[in-house]
């Protein structure tokens, strides 16, 4: 397939949201089930000490490639299956290996990552968390969490991660369709989310005002029906899982409207 990239207006940013929303209404129960069966399978390799950690990190690039296959699967109006996630490794032997190489990076990458955060706060972050899960009283927690190299990590980490998400964006989708290498492909992904920030900027400002004003709502009913803090969490597990499902749908439009011609016209008005 020939690759063209290409500036889009910043607006963009919203129409992929749109669109993501759009593709999620046409076929719900199926693409709830994708993201639930990946999850699942994330699971089982977690019970495995540290290669099952590896492996699920190898894997990421595969979800969000195997999103934009199934997205593209419902606009020919076909219904995609746990295939989606596995095709892009039987395409070619040169692309597997693609693939896989760039699993391996992203997995590097993230552990780097990690490492360089946990430097950063000097274990700060991982005595919060184990505090948390261990239910400590309230007071310790708070304290625990006003440590200001908790927040030098937390930023740390986020800041990092953004950067690794940039060349990691499009690549696996340029190697699948664009039969590129994987350093050509963590390049043209940076080039091409750099080309459009303005709609990448919009897209995630948009993604931040959505979570938060979900939380919010979430918080308010809690309140309203008077759940305790062990029912909350139950209450946004489904609006937690619709809004990813609707993410990763939307992941094939920042494709489409980066690196070719146009997104499909019948969208925008479904939305």
């Amino acid at each position: 397939m020939l690759l063209h990239l290409q500036t889009v207006p910043a607006r963009n940013g919203t129409l992929w949201i749109r669109h993501g929303f759009a593709i999620f209404r046409r076929k719900p129960l199926t693409l709830i089930g994708l993201l639930c069966a990946f999850q699942l399978v994330a699971c089982l390799m977690l019970l495995v000490p540290v290669i099952g950690v590896v492996a699920l990190l190898v894997s990421l690039p595969l979800l969000s490639l195997g999103f934009m296959l199934a997205t593209h699967a419902v606009l020919q109006q076909q219904t995609p299956n746990v295939g989606v996630f596995l095709a892009p490794l039987k395409l070619t032997p040169q692309r597997r290996k693609s693939q896989l190489l760039l699993g391996a990076s992203y997995a590097a990458a993230t552990f780097a990552a990690a490492l360089l955060a946990l430097w950063v706060d000097g274990g700060s972050m991982a005595e919060l968390q184990r505090l948390t899960l261990e239910g400590a009283p309230p007071e310790q927690v708070a304290a625990a969490a006003s440590e200001g190299h908790v927040l030098m990590g937390g930023l740390t980490l986020m800041g990092l991660a953004v950067l690794i998400a940039v060349p990691f964006w499009h690549a696996p989708a340029l190697i699948h369709w664009g039969g590129q290498g994987v350093m050509q492909a963590l390049f043209s992904s940076t080039l091409g989310v750099w080309r459009n920030k303005g709609a990448f900027l919009v897209n995630g400002l948009t993604w931040a005002a959505l979570v938060m004003g979900t939380g919010m709502l979430c918080s308010l009913l809690g309140a309203v029906l008077q759940l305790g803090p062990q029912l909350l969490p139950m209450l946004v597990l489904l609006p937690m899982l619709l809004g990813s499902t609707v993410f990763y749908s939307s992941l094939y439009f920042t494709f489409v409207d980066c690196f070719m011609l146009a997104p499909p016209k019948d969208l925008p008005g479904e939305a």
